[in-house]
């Protein structure tokens, strides 16, 4: 999606803050005790309060309101009944459609006490997209934010997840372009003002860059038992800094 009209703008704007509103009351709900199919019961309602239901059960199928992946599970995990536990390390990820329009977010959260190796994980994966993000500029190459994540990444000691990348999205989930977080030389067309990506970075304490899908068929998890982190914002292109939607 590229957006070029003010309805547009004000659509993605107004998925951007359904987004950012859930992950805050997801964020405040973790705990341990608290189930994950709890927190996807509470999504459901914030998604009611806008008029927004989840994209990926109305484009996929899938039978949650979010995806709630915990320690090695890394993306698309189905909320459980599992109590939460002290030190889980949980990945939220939502994804509303608000009146045809679609944002993207994620936000990894440990539930205390945190271990010092979850807490580098998280920060590495913020400063990994933090970085990415920065360097999604209208006319600078597509490839320059898989660079600056992978740098980062590696810098910090973890492991990357090239199997898992972000996307455009707007209308739907998953659009055009592909964004991968490592650098891919072929990925050389410049970003143009307006085009919606969702930057997503997704990395391990593991040593395998592999992931598996589990036998419920959504969640992908690490081959190695590895903890993993992914955090993830819907942005818009800009000539300078890009405009996070889902902030």
């Amino acid at each position: 999606m590229t957006i070029t009209t003010q309805h547009e703008l004000d659509g993605m704007t107004l998925a951007g803050k359904v987004v950012a509103r859930t992950l805050d009351a997801l964020r405040a709900a973790v705990e341990p005790g608290v189930t994950p199919a709890e927190l996807d019961a509470l999504a459901g309602q914030v998604f009611a309060g806008f008029g927004a239901f989840s994209a990926p059960r109305a484009e996929y199928g899938a039978p949650v309101n979010v995806f709630i992946s915990v320690n090695d599970d890394i993306v698309h995990g189905l909320p459980t009944n599992r109590p939460l536990q002290a030190g889980d390390v949980v990945c939220i990820d939502v994804t509303p459609n608000v009146g045809g329009f679609v944002a993207d977010a994620a936000i990894t959260v440990a539930v205390p006490p945190v271990s010092p190796t979850a807490a580098r994980l998280i920060k590495a994966a913020e400063a990994a997209l933090a970085r990415g993000l920065n360097a999604a500029r209208a006319g600078q190459p597509l490839n320059g934010i898989g660079r600056a994540i992978q740098t980062e990444v590696q810098r910090r000691g973890f492991t990357l997840l090239p199997e898992l990348q972000g996307h455009g999205v707007g209308r739907a989930i998953h659009e055009k372009p592909d964004v991968p977080n490592y650098y891919r030389p072929a990925l050389r067309k410049p970003l143009h003002e307006g085009l919606v990506i969702a930057v997503e970075p997704m990395i391990s304490t593991g040593r395998s860059p592999r992931v598996r899908t589990r036998r419920d068929g959504w969640t992908l998890a690490t081959t190695d038992g590895g903890l993993a982190a992914h955090v993830e914002h819907t942005i818009m292109i800009m000539k300078g800094k890009p405009v996070i939607l889902t902030a």
